[in-house]
């Protein structure tokens, strides 16, 4: 009976241990996804609960190649928008729990509504599934999607006839495209690869092939010194022009109290990113140094105007003077609008 009795003991304390990490690893739980829609700042230190702390020799958080037992939001370690992290809570007996969580970290500052009006229309040939736009005086310089179907052409503003167009091979889906001097960049999807043309002519010069970290081509800018190109996270890589293989920094991107990715189409003027975030009628206007979003334009009333599918939505920033142009996959029409 006495075995019996030791065995029985020792049952009951592991399933009171077994309880009791069960109830450290649900109040830590609870208060990861009480934080997720509220979110972090960068400096705010995570306020872990008490009966975890009470139980705990120490805490680490995980990010999958790097490790801090600091609580707090630190640059070093996190990124503006989510980041996917594991908790480790070393127990004072040694036994380790895990607890995988998402922690959201915001822009401090609540951005600005820009206000505009429009001024003015534009024809816009309906065929071309805008992915890359950007002006030059009075050129449109356009890059346009679809396998089968990507090109790049120059046409000028008030017209849809190409001036010249150069099509892109069967396989290749085009994206983003910004111009550089005499040269114009372009994106492909999937490729893993852009393509370099010369301005006048639109003739292909050279290829390059996209950093390994970057899987696909979505938008592309210039800032007079990087290439600016969006994968369709919430991430902004800054390259090298000489070497666009290389990523020279990165930024991720996120508002005061929203995290965005699927970044597209991008232009970049006086000092801002603006950019399409895919499927939303919005334009973002993101502080280059930090991703922090700083303005948004709601473009509702225009994308109604011109979205019928998922397919055709606002795609296409370009800035005419002090103007900026907005357009969209397969629209119609190009406005002006005027900030207020």
């Amino acid at each position: 009976m006495k075995k019996y009795f030791i065995l029985s003991a020792v049952a009951f304390m592991m399933l009171v241990s077994c309880n009791k990490d069960k109830e450290i690893l649900n109040n830590l739980n609870d208060y990861n996804i009480s934080m997720e829609s509220k979110g972090y700042h960068f400096g705010d230190k995570l306020n872990i609960p008490q009966e975890v702390l009470n139980n705990a020799e120490s805490i680490s958080i995980n990010f999958g190649d790097k490790e801090t037992s600091n609580l707090v939001i630190d640059p070093k370690f996190f990124t503006l928008g989510d980041n996917a992290v594991t908790f480790n809570i070393k127990k004072k007996d040694g036994q380790v729990l895990t607890q995988d969580a998402t922690i959201n970290v915001f822009a401090k500052n609540p951005e600005a509504t820009i206000a505009y009006d429009i001024i003015a229309e534009y024809p816009h040939n309906p065929q071309n599934f805008v992915q890359g736009f950007q002006i030059d005086g009075n050129t449109i310089y356009e890059s346009d999607g679809q396998n089968g179907a990507s090109q790049i052409l120059k046409y000028t503003l008030g017209s849809t006839t190409p001036i010249v167009a150069t099509k892109n091979p069967e396989d290749v889906f085009a994206e983003g495209s910004t111009i550089i001097g005499d040269k114009v960049y372009q994106l492909t999807w999937k490729n893993k690869k852009g393509f370099i043309y010369d301005k006048a002519s639109l003739k292909l010069l050279s290829e390059f092939a996209y950093p390994d970290e970057i899987g696909e081509g979505w938008g592309l800018t210039y800032d007079g010194q990087y290439l600016i190109l969006s994968d369709g996270t919430k991430s902004i890589y800054f390259l090298d022009p000489k070497n666009p293989s290389k990523i020279v920094r990165e930024i991720a991107v996120a508002g005061n109290t929203e995290s965005y990715d699927q970044i597209n189409e991008l232009e970049y003027y006086k000092g801002y990113i603006y950019a399409n975030v895919w499927m939303k009628p919005i334009i973002l206007k993101i502080d280059p140094k930090t991703g922090e979003v700083v303005g948004k334009m709601d473009f509702t009333n225009i994308a109604k105007e011109n979205t019928t599918s998922t397919d055709n939505v606002l795609n296409g920033i370009a800035f005419k003077g002090e103007n900026m142009l907005v357009t969209g996959k397969n629209w119609p029409k190009i406005y002006e609008v005027k900030f207020k």
